[in-house]
């Protein structure tokens, strides 16, 4: 049985595959120029260069983590080429807008990727005004959730009570540090083996609140 949903006063939104549907595989275009940057870094094959990436990301939690804990790599030009990426597969979503539209409070992004990136999405999703935070990877000093250091950090920042804020994510591992924290959690369920809740060392759910099938019939629904 999911928890009552409290009164809310700040929403934070996990931007890729949760703001818009992972059918729309942005992650695709992103997956392959990570791949692009590591083989020209190093002038090495694309395949031997995937490896390393996939090694990055198990290790680290992200390949730039990887890269920049292991190599040194400077974090600017490499966010620069992987988000340089055509959106036009995301929909504009007059729903999702109506939906934030009736959310009381503030809404937050909080993302591993770029603002760059989050404002190229939620402009193409027409919902750039409702928020007032792009808490992303830069602000979060480069390191990805879900490590609880940037959650604290995002929480202090923008004087932020955890027990008045929801976390909207669809990589559920990344909600155990919010829950932790107090929040009220929402998984947008994802078919991705790596965003169940049984995966990432978490084991069971009992750190998600709600599960949201369709994020924006589930925002319309929410009682405001």
């Amino acid at each position: 049985m999911a928890a009552p949903l409290p009164d809310i006063e700040v929403w934070i939104f996990d931007l890729d595959n949760t703001l818009y549907p992972a059918s729309c595989n942005l992650f695709a275009q992103v997956d392959r120029r990570i791949g692009e940057f590591i083989a020209d870094h190093f002038g090495i094959p694309y395949d031997e260069a995937r490896a390393m990436q996939k090694r990055f990301f198990r290790d680290h939690g992200t390949t730039l983590r990887g890269l920049m804990v292991e190599h040194d790599v400077d974090p600017v030009p490499f966010l620069d080429y992987v988000h340089a990426i055509d959106v036009t597969p995301v929909a504009p979503s007059p729903e999702l807008d109506r939906a934030l539209e009736r959310l009381p409070g503030r809404k937050v992004i909080y993302t591993n990727g770029s603002a760059r990136h989050a404002a190229n999405v939620t402009d193409r999703l027409g919902i750039t005004r409702h928020f007032d935070v792009v808490f992303d990877i830069v602000e979060a000093g480069y390191v990805p959730k879900p490590d609880p250091r940037p959650y604290g950090a995002l929480l202090d920042r923008h004087a932020i009570a955890p027990h008045t804020a929801c976390m909207v994510e669809d990589i559920a591992r990344n909600l155990v540090p919010a829950h932790a924290l107090g929040m009220t959690t929402v998984w947008v369920k994802s078919e991705a083996d790596w965003a169940r809740p049984d995966q990432g060392g978490v084991g069971t759910a009992s750190h998600i609140d709600h599960v949201a099938e369709d994020l924006v019939a589930w925002l319309a629904a929410v009682p405001v």
